[in-house]
């Protein structure tokens, strides 16, 4: 029987593999690679096998199987990865090819479900609420996605969408999303919207971090741009407690570094919710980027 769980995070940017010791969970190695995904479908491939390699001449073993974290979802009818915003994935069977490359069982799943899920059974959630059922896992970043654990499972859905909160329309009239609806939840709480937002109230090209650093300063565009964040994440936030009821929803991703979002989160869900007080805990990850290739890694855990 192998020591190790092997977890690989497929980003746009880079790829990562973790080697975790099996019960404990300890991770023993991570290295990365750059994914180059301008070069294509095959280069991807390609680079995820050299990462592999390294990875297993440096612990002295070859793996059996794989957990992926993916940009996107394998479509479980179709069997070709789908919603991907690394577009060379779409519509490629790309745990079929791992497996035929790498020569090994290959588990794929939404890099968002992987955040999840770690953060479910090692991260934050064992800490606020060891008893916590059901765990609604959020990344707010360049992009929105989440994913649901229920009773330490990750919930896939029939249509493999299971958590796509990111694509609930928020804003009818709001800007064009890529997924082809307007107003999505990503086009207004992801980073690159509120910079958008900040841009049409004061004329300024601005990063989060320093939209965030000139509200603290009380400049007044910027704090209508955190206003909107905090006000627009309620109503969202309200509708998946509203139909989920998780214990705790866990917030990652740069947006949801935002002090601000967690002192005022209460008071914005509240209004839309069905119930007259809110129990459920709105937290901050505890594992850091290390969360999606450590979930990746427990999908071939047991």
């Amino acid at each position: 029987m192998q020591s190790f769980d092997w977890g690989i995070d497929l980003g746009g940017t880079k790829i990562e593999c973790a080697v975790l010791e099996k019960n404990t969970g300890h991770c023993v190695l991570r290295r990365r690679i750059a994914t180059e995904r301008e070069q294509g479908y095959n280069h991807i491939l390609t680079q995820i096998q050299r990462l592999v390699h390294r990875c297993s001449e440096e612990v002295g073993t070859y793996p059996e199987r794989i957990g992926f974290g993916t940009p996107g979802t394998l479509d479980p009818s179709t069997h070709v990865m789908k919603n991907c915003n690394s577009t060379e994935l779409n519509g490629q069977p790309l745990d079929t090819d791992l497996q035929q490359l790498l020569g090994v069982k290959v588990v794929l799943d939404n890099d968002a479900n992987c955040f999840a899920l770690a953060e479910s059974r090692l991260g934050i959630v064992p800490v606020v609420n060891p008893h916590a059922e059901v765990v609604f896992g959020i990344i707010m970043g360049t992009g929105v996605g989440a994913g649901i654990v229920v009773n330490g499972k990750v919930l896939q859905g029939c249509h493999g969408i299971a958590g796509e909160w990111g694509h609930n329309v928020l804003d009818p009239t709001g800007k064009q999303c890529y997924c082809g609806k307007q107003g999505c939840v990503e086009t207004v709480l992801s980073g690159p919207g509120l910079e958008a937002y900040y841009h049409q109230l004061s004329g300024i090209e601005c990063g989060l971090p320093d939209i965030v650093t000139r509200a603290e300063q009380q400049e007044q565009a910027a704090q209508q741009t955190l206003d909107r964040l905090v006000s627009q994440f309620g109503l969202a936030v309200a509708a998946i407690i509203n139909v989920l009821d998780p214990d705790v929803i866990v917030v990652g991703g740069g947006v949801g570094n935002i002090e601000y979002l967690y002192q005022h989160a209460e008071q914005a869900i509240l209004p839309h919710l069905f119930n007259p007080k809110l129990a459920t805990r709105i937290v901050k990850p505890a594992l850091g980027d290390s969360a999606g290739v450590f979930g990746a890694a427990m999908l071939v855990a047991n």
